[in-house]
């Protein structure tokens, strides 16, 4: 019964939000696709001859906002759930801690890239400070496979909830990032402890 009224809730909520509706009439797969757009109108880091790899892709929200820039390079999807093919967008469906899929990613590529983006976040378990903490690992391993394979310029994107893990998380992105930026996208419910972090150019 009170699972029952949680979902009720969250569907009652999505059909409030504006950015749920809006990624309906645009066509988009998530209301992510929206935080992708405002954090690369604030950046600009998508380049249509970028090489960029995107982990946790599903459905594919952040992967059809970078086809529509990436028009003459080259995007690579990883997730553990399946996603729906998008036109010229490669995708693998696997497991980061496999380093089998390590080894496809850095052979599908065969050089050093442009850009990791990463929204990848837990399975919601209630226990606010568990699921930040988990995410926070997951920011942590793909923060780990981009300093293998991006370029000395490249950009590094990923979500990560405030909560006890994030100081470490940005300590380490200070130590390795020439440029590290912390940013909420408006698109972002506000009352989420969701914030993006932003790294630039490798040290």
């Amino acid at each position: 019964m009170k699972k029952n009224k949680i979902s009720k809730n969250w569907i009652r909520k999505q059909h409030k939000d504006p950015f749920f509706k809006q990624s309906k009439i645009e066509g988009y797969r998530s209301r992510s696709a929206y935080k992708l757009i405002e954090i690369n109108e604030k950046f600009k880091f998508l380049k249509k001859n970028s090489y960029l790899l995107d982990l946790g892709s599903s459905p594919g929200g952040w992967a059809q906002v970078a086809s529509k820039k990436v028009l003459n390079g080259k995007i690579l999807c990883i997730d553990t759930k399946m996603m729906e093919k998008i036109n010229k967008v490669f995708f693998i469906n696997g497991d980061l801690n496999d380093e089998l899929i390590h080894k496809k990613i850095y052979e599908f590529f065969n050089k050093k890239i442009d850009i990791v983006i990463s929204d990848m976040a837990a399975n919601t378990t209630g226990n606010k400070d568990l699921d930040s903490y988990k995410t926070g690992q997951l920011a942590l391993i793909a923060m780990n496979i981009a300093l293998k394979i991006l370029n000395k310029d490249g950009v590094f994107l990923s979500k990560v909830f405030m909560g006890s893990i994030f100081d470490e998380i940005q300590k380490k992105a200070n130590k390795h990032f020439k440029k590290v930026v912390k940013y909420k996208p408006l698109s972002s419910r506000q009352e989420s402890k969701e914030i993006y972090i932003f790294c630039k150019s490798i040290s």
